[in-house]
């Protein structure tokens, strides 16, 4: 291990695992969000969480208002990632939960010095992604 504490490798370890446990379960959700924009049936949380606007009053204005039932119709997965803010990408961007995963990997497989920065930042976002999904209206 080249000068590291002895516990360094089991803990470089769970965090990968973590990092990768949360991303796929970031994934699911945002397949789950994707597949009812699909197909038709867009509420409240799923915008929110797509596009990182955390206040309903802002959507009204991107995606129009929406029907009796509260569900957008009409709104497509390139309208959503037009309005997406950055704390969108960070709750529900696949390219950015792949990324983390990479990241991960590579922390599990190889040992290099910058390793731990590389799984802390990994560990920064999904971490940054939960938070500010708290915070996506019901």
């Amino acid at each position: 291990m080249g000068g590291y504490p002895p516990y360094t490798g089991f803990t470089e370890f769970a965090i990968a695992l973590g990092v990768i446990l949360s991303a796929i379960v970031s994934l699911l959700g945002t397949s789950s969000r994707k597949r009812m924009v699909a197909m038709g049936e867009a509420r409240l949380q799923d915008l929110s969480e797509m596009t990182g606007i955390l206040d309903p009053k802002q959507l009204f204005p991107v995606f129009g208002p929406p029907d009796m039932g509260r569900v957008w119709r009409n709104v497509t997965l390139l309208d959503i990632r037009r309005a997406r803010a950055p704390a969108g990408w960070i709750m529900s961007s696949d390219l950015v939960d792949y990324a983390c995963i990479l990241a991960a990997i590579i922390g599990m497989l190889f040992n290099h010095s910058l390793i731990p920065l590389l799984l802390l930042g990994a560990l920064g976002i999904q971490t940054a992604g939960w938070i500010v999904s708290a915070r996506v209206p019901k």
